[in-house]
Parts: C-alpha cells; structure tokens; sequence
C-alpha cells in the first residue's frame, strides 16, 4: 500500500544546490552564472511530495491541459537533470514532462531504511502517479529506468500509453558475472569517481567510455553532480540487484507480459548496454519495435537530445494514430 504526503518541504539537498547556483549566478565567470541562472529557471518547476516516507523531488513543466503527459525515468546513479533537454523538446512540441529522482538519487531525500531495491522504486512510482492523479501516461526511460518502469508496470498496464527505452536490453549472466560486475561497478563510481573534487577526470572517462559524441561540458557537469547527490547505498545496492541472475534471466518474461506498445532505442556504439543487446531483447520477446541509432553511446539524452526527443514523439505520435 503507497504512503503519500502531497505536498511536502524542500530537501537538504535542493537548497544546498540553489546556494551553490545563487552564489554562481553573482560570479564574475560569465559562463558560470549563464549555466547557474538557466537551472534556476528549472527549479521554478521543481516540487516536493512524500512518498512511502522518503521526500521525493518531481519537475513538472509543460502545458496542464496537454493532450499526452510523458513521464520521465532517468537511469542507475543519474538524476532528472539527464532530461533537461528532452523536457525542453517535449514542451516546446506541447507535450507535459514529469521528471523525477527517485529515492536516494539526485534532489529526492535518502531513504533513512537504505531500500534502494527495483521494487521500492516501483512502489514510488506508483505512489506519485496517484499523488498527481495521473489517468493516462507515456513513459520514456534511460538504462536502469526500465527495470522500474517494467516493475510498476506489472500492475498498472492499464494507465499506461506507451513506452520508450534508451540503452536497455538482454545481457547474457552467469553466478562469476553476477559476483564481478558488481564489485568492479561499485569501485570505479562509488569509490573513485565519486571521490573526484575536478570534473575532467569524470569527462574523459564519459568521453572515451560512455559517449560517442562530444557532450558539452554543462552536461558534463550535470553528469558529475549526479554522482555526489546519489546515496552510496543506492549504487550499491542497485548494481547487486540489476546483476543478479534473478533479475536478468526475468526481463523477458517481463516485457514479454507487456500489452503497451514499446520502442527499443540503442546506441550504435554503445559499449555498456549494446545494441545488439537491445536488439535481442525485442526478438526474444517478440515486442514493441527497435531503433538503432547510429554514432551514439550510452548517454543519448545528453549525446543526442534532439534524436531522442524525435523518438519519443515519433513514438507518441503512432501509438495515438492505432489508439485513435
């Protein structure tokens, strides 16, 4: 059953972020108060629910009486921020965002209980949707947000329109895979790039492993803070959960179970989630469509904001035409 406080304070972690903007905002670094004063123009849109005990943080922007409302599900140890541009498109196209963090992740509080499983992050999904009266919704997601969207939708296909999944597929596991890649993950973000006080280090390691394209350096940023704003707990526990043999040999049958219409988007040159991966998943289960797109990596919504926008309208647009 979902715990919610529809309105509730700002957290620790947003003031403690507008601070820093403020203080940028009056910098003589022109470049450093242009990126404060724009993302202070997105907390304006910024609200505040509890959810099943823990504060939670939403972006709500767009039209109220929009005809489609897209909801946004940012991926493992991000933030709604990785969004920022998508939003911006789908607004502009008249479509309604809402982006969240969940638990443990960018401006949402930490869970005093450290439960950063799929399951409780469904369950807060489910208990925003209903904190907003959401009656019927599209989702897009990035990397991990699948496995929440896939999780929540198990129980409430029906309010579901239609999904978008970037970088998210089919991976082969085995008990060594399922006991290494956990290990390795934690140490390379939880232990060394989160103890990094110079964004560089973190870009080059974007660049050379994550991305294909040149990302701008505010993106960058975005991407650096998202790793000091997430709880340690929550990667941790999120890289044992989505590598465990349990949850990867149940994606199938968990798409597979899906009634909504879903397209599969991969970066050619994704070296984390492969497009062949993406591409197998669609096979297997005999759902939803693939898009391939080409000279991209992992980080789509921040490499290819306009690609990825374009997706998800195009996406929108034909499941309104067989609905209709």
């Amino acid at each position: 059953m979902s715990s919610i406080t529809h309105s509730a304070a700002r957290t620790s972690k947003f003031s403690a972020y507008r601070d820093e903007l403020l203080a940028k905002q009056a910098s003589s670094n022109m470049a450093d108060a242009r990126r404060a004063e724009y993302e202070l123009s997105l907390m304006e849109n910024s609200h505040f629910v509890e959810l099943n005990g823990v504060v939670h943080h939403y972006h709500d922007s767009g039209p109220r009486d929009a005809a489609e409302t897209v909801v946004l599900i940012h991926g493992w140890d991000c933030w709604w921020m990785w969004w920022h541009h998508v939003i911006k498109n789908l607004n502009e196209a008249g479509c309604r965002t809402i982006a969240y963090d969940m638990r443990g992740h960018g401006w949402s509080d930490n869970d005093p209980a450290n439960h950063y499983h799929i399951d409780f992050f469904a369950h807060d999904l489910e208990a925003l949707v209903s904190a907003l009266d959401l009656k019927k919704f599209h989702i897009a997601a990035f990397s991990f947000g699948p496995f929440v969207a896939l999780d929540y939708a198990r129980r409430n296909q029906e309010k579901i329109l239609s999904m978008t999944f970037f970088n998210f597929g089919f991976l082969e596991n085995n008990d060594f895979v399922a006991e290494f890649a956990p290990n390795t993950i934690n140490f390379v973000f939880n232990i060394m790039l989160r103890k990094l006080t110079w964004w560089l280090p973190a870009y080059m390691f974007a660049r050379l492993v994550l991305a294909q394209n040149t990302v701008a350096q505010h993106d960058i940023l975005i991407g650096f803070k998202s790793l000091g704003l997430c709880a340690s707990d929550a990667i941790e526990q999120t890289t044992r959960h989505i590598a465990s043999k349990k949850t990867t040999d149940s994606v199938p049958d968990m798409v597979r179970a899906m009634n909504v219409p879903i397209l599969f988007v991969a970066g050619e040159g994704d070296s984390i989630m492969t497009a062949a991966n993406a591409k197998k998943l669609q096979e297997i289960t005999g759902k939803g469509r693939f898009v391939s797109v080409p000279k991209c990596g992992h980080l789509i919504t921040l490499e290819l904001p306009e690609t990825a926008s374009e997706l998800i309208l195009e996406h929108l647009a034909s499941c309104s035409r067989v609905q209709g």
